[in-house]
């Protein structure tokens, strides 16, 4: 008979619930956290937490105690190492059940059992953010700054453009200077060039008189 046995059996005999309990604080050790039914997991919290509690008191009767329940020697090692040292400053409760919903098939109550101390998302340790202040002077600040910046931005573009116009002033004399030598040059070639056509135009009289010259030769020999 089952007198004053209140507590779950969850459907097992004891060699079986203690060996399934058993594997399930092995799984929680390892990976920090399981996703198991919630009747599994109320038992299980009643299971574990007493063994993290011992594991505190890191000696030689605390480890073969423990192992008398896990009887794996990874957990152990997990469990005296990592863990303790996270769970040093805590007093009780290192483990939380976060339900999840029913499950498709039997429509099971499920949840997630995980070890308080690794999950982040909890945590209040971090240093909390600093709330913006939404005053409108504060706006007003902001878009004058913006403008600011804004005018400061097309100075630096004006005063990086004025010096290439400058350069470009200061090129243009030279250009001019450079288009006048040019101009120089080619008036002397025309100057060397028109001395020649002088010299044959003067010699072209002389041609003419040289023929008429002979022209009258040529009678005197014919009279």
């Amino acid at each position: 008979m089952r007198h004053g046995k209140k507590f779950n059996h969850l459907g097992r005999k004891a060699a079986h619930r203690k060996a399934m309990l058993a594997n399930m604080a092995c799984s929680l050790i390892e990976h920090k956290r399981i996703k198991t039914t919630v009747p599994k997991a109320k038992a299980l919290r009643k299971y574990v937490e007493p063994l993290i509690t011992k594991s505190k008191n890191d000696t030689t009767h605390s480890r073969r105690t423990v192992f008398s329940y896990l009887k794996q020697k990874e957990a152990i090692t997990e469990l005296f190492g990592d863990v303790a040292a996270k769970v040093a400053n805590r007093k009780g409760g290192y483990t939380r059940i976060l339900k999840t919903g029913n499950r498709l098939g039997d429509n099971a109550e499920m949840c997630i059992i995980e070890l308080v101390d690794y999950n982040d998302t909890y945590t209040t340790d971090r240093p909390k953010k600093k709330a913006k202040s939404t005053r409108r002077s504060s706006a007003k600040k902001a878009a004058e700054a913006v403008v600011e910046e804004t005018l400061a931005v097309e100075e630096v573009k004006t005063d990086k453009e004025n010096p290439v116009e400058e350069a470009v002033a200061e090129e243009a004399p030279a250009a001019e200077a450079v288009v006048e030598e040019t101009l120089a040059v080619e008036e002397v070639k025309t100057e060397k060039e028109n001395p020649v056509e002088e010299a044959v135009a003067e010699e072209a009289p002389d041609a003419e008189k040289v023929q008429e010259e002979n022209a009258k030769e040529d009678e005197q020999k014919s009279e």
